[in-house]
């Protein structure tokens, strides 16, 4: 057993919600995606969101960063309401976050060093040799050498696009990262390269990470939590879109079928079901 020796006060900070999302249920024209979805994710902790396609995964992210208002509902980000902030105001707390992206988004024409100096220099004041100083150590981060910083993105490998990627979004030092599905496309060793950033960004630094991923090794390498959202058109009559919240323990040990299917990759139902609707 673990015992937690911080003082009580410190304990409970750590512990306290940083976001929080009440009732929130978003849709574009009469397509609904998210309904009454209830979250809380606790400073420092790593919230894992898995689920298939199509269950609302990236539109979350979206809508946490507040890039999406919601439909209905409250997202609360460190005690304050993202949607009774002034525009300017949003753009500050933005700030607060780092956003790696399904497909890194870097940008084409600047050089590896310029993606990574881009928001840095739109934001922060410092001189050329600490802004250098600064993304040299982002790249030693996220175990790349210094030589690559000169490198356009067209030579680059899509894992060293994705620690690129990384590298950026680390840049300002942000509070809470999101991570939309960080290892797409990657080969078995560059995924777990990408695992292990995961994790050393948290062992760093104090930061909150949300993770939105359908690779399940991904998910129980990383998590501290769990939750599997599902396809409105396929729940039940009144039933919650948040289908498991638990630990990655929990989820091994869950029995409701369709979590099994998730994560086991078990897809006899499914297809049995794409069949009946022509699909």
């Amino acid at each position: 057993m673990i015992l937690d020796t911080r003082p009580a006060d410190a304990a409970a900070e750590v512990r306290k919600p940083i976001l929080t999302l009440e009732k929130v249920s978003m849709q574009f024209g009469g397509q609904a995606v998210l309904r009454n979805v209830n979250l809380s994710i606790a400073k420092s902790e790593t919230l894992v969101v898995i689920g298939e396609s199509g269950c609302g995964k990236t539109v979350l992210l979206k809508l946490i960063i507040g890039l999406l208002r919601p439909t209905s509902g409250r997202i609360t980000f460190d005690g304050r309401v993202l949607a009774d902030l002034p525009e300017r105001e949003l753009n500050r707390q933005r700030l607060r976050f780092g956003y790696l992206f399904q497909g890194a988004a870097l940008f084409d024409s600047l050089s590896v060093f310029d993606n990574i100096a881009y928001g840095l220099r739109a934001q922060v004041r410092l001189s050329e040799a600490a802004l250098r100083e600064r993304v040299v150590q982002r790249l030693q981060e996220v175990g790349l050498p210094a030589a690559v910083a000169v490198k356009r993105p067209a030579e680059l490998s899509g894992g060293m696009k994705k620690r690129v990627g990384l590298a950026r979004a680390l840049a300002l030092d942000p509070e809470v990262m999101l991570y939309d599905e960080p290892t797409t496309g990657l080969d078995p060793i560059m995924t777990d390269v990408i695992h292990e950033l995961i994790q050393q960004t948290r062992r760093r630094r104090p930061v909150t990470s949300l993770v939105v991923t359908h690779d399940m090794k991904t998910a129980l390498k990383v998590a501290d939590r769990l939750v599997m959202l599902y396809p409105l058109a396929r729940l039940r009559p009144g039933e919650s879109q948040v289908l498991f919240q638990g630990s990655p323990q929990e989820l091994q040990a869950c029995r409701d079928e369709r979590v099994r299917q998730f994560v086991e990759g078990e897809a006899r139902d499914r297809l049995l079901e794409l069949t009946r609707q022509g699909r």
